[in-house]
């Protein structure tokens, strides 16, 4: 069954993004087996073995083990331990990686392709384990989502999430007093955690995929990575301009709510104006996604805007209404394509 986020949108780089946002996530395994695949994409094999695959796997779970050690939900996994071994200096990475060949890819290979309890519609590899093989192969689904524009965005994404899902599984903090914040100056995303600040990830890499890597309010193509000439922006929906007013009803207008991703040409046309009222119902949905895809952005979602769908429409509609209410002129961009969200 396709998520909210499919609707409307069968696309290649939709379908990846649902798993990496929408997937389930017992272990982050999805996330290093993502990176996996990404990293040997250019190698041009139309099949990977798992020796191919333990060793870039097995790499990164190693790197954010080193940073996170809760990379999982269950109390006890072998692979893991091995992991925490080679980080300890305990074994070699040639002992790694044959551990990896064998406890690594247990359960990821078949779960990662599904979401929402269905195999997705366009199956970027087929598992085929027989004659003493164990490989994947891969299908023209993934070789075609390697030429997309959106492609040289998933990686930076991929790391976002896992950043995210490590950090919300690591903290022991009531939900309900869960809140990521933005830092204006860094462009990222953050938590205050018992008097300490920690750093998640960046905010572009974090909320790219939920805008499907368009401009919010163009839906033109937008890009994370810091090497391209057109980088994308990160815009205050309801202009920051007019913090005063709304945190006069104590709303936090730097809140994950309120932050979108523009092109910077559009962004600037935009500036300290008010977005025309029909991107409201844009706003709602893209909100929506983030709490579809849970921790840590769901309980902030909520947090900052209401426990209930109504409860978040009525929030954003007062917000809206309060931000117009100062700025008189609503904008909208001269050149708009068809959106999906």
């Amino acid at each position: 069954m396709a998520t909210t986020f499919q609707i409307n949108d069968p696309s290649l780089e939709s379908q990846w993004r649902a798993i990496i946002l929408f997937g389930k996530n017992s272990a982050t395994y999805k996330f290093a087996f993502a990176k996996a695949m990404i990293e040997l994409l250019p190698s041009g094999k139309s099949s990977l073995s798992l020796e191919d695959l333990a060793a870039p796997f097995s790499r990164n779970v190693v790197e954010h083990l080193r940073k996170s050690d809760k990379q999982g939900n269950s109390t006890s996994s072998k692979f893991l331990n091995t992991c925490r071994d080679f980080v300890a200096a305990r074994i070699s990475e040639d002992q790694l990686i044959q551990s990896t060949v064998k406890l690594g890819f247990v359960n990821v290979v078949d779960a990662f392709q599904n979401v929402n309890g269905d195999i997705i519609k366009d199956p970027f590899y087929q598992k085929s384990y027989g004659d003493g093989k164990k490989e994947i192969i891969l299908t023209d689904s993934i070789f075609k989502l390697k030429e997309t524009l959106q492609f040289i965005n998933l990686e930076q994404e991929v790391d976002a999430r896992w950043n995210l899902v490590e950090t919300a599984w690591n903290l022991q903090i009531n939900p309900n007093l869960l809140e990521v914040k933005h830092d204006s100056l860094k462009q990222e995303l953050f938590i205050d955690s018992f008097m300490r600040r920690i750093n998640i990830t960046s905010v572009r890499d974090a909320l790219n995929g939920y805008q499907k890597g368009k401009c919010f309010y163009s839906y033109r193509d937008i890009f994370v990575n810091k090497g391209s000439d057109n980088i994308c922006e990160v815009d205050h929906f309801l202009p920051h301009l007019n913090k005063r007013a709304h945190t006069a009803e104590e709303v936090n207008i730097n809140g994950v709510w309120n932050l979108v991703l523009a092109d910077p040409k559009i962004n600037s046309d935009k500036s300290t104006r008010v977005p025309h009222r029909r991107y409201l119902e844009r706003l709602y949905n893209r909100n929506e996604f983030y709490i579809e895809s849970k921790h840590p952005l769901a309980e902030t979602i909520i947090n900052q805007t209401g426990k209930t769908k109504e409860k978040r429409r009525i929030f954003l509609q007062a917000q809206y209404n309060l931000a117009l209410s100062n700025s008189i002129h609503e904008w909208q961009p001269r050149i708009e394509l068809l959106g999906n969200f």
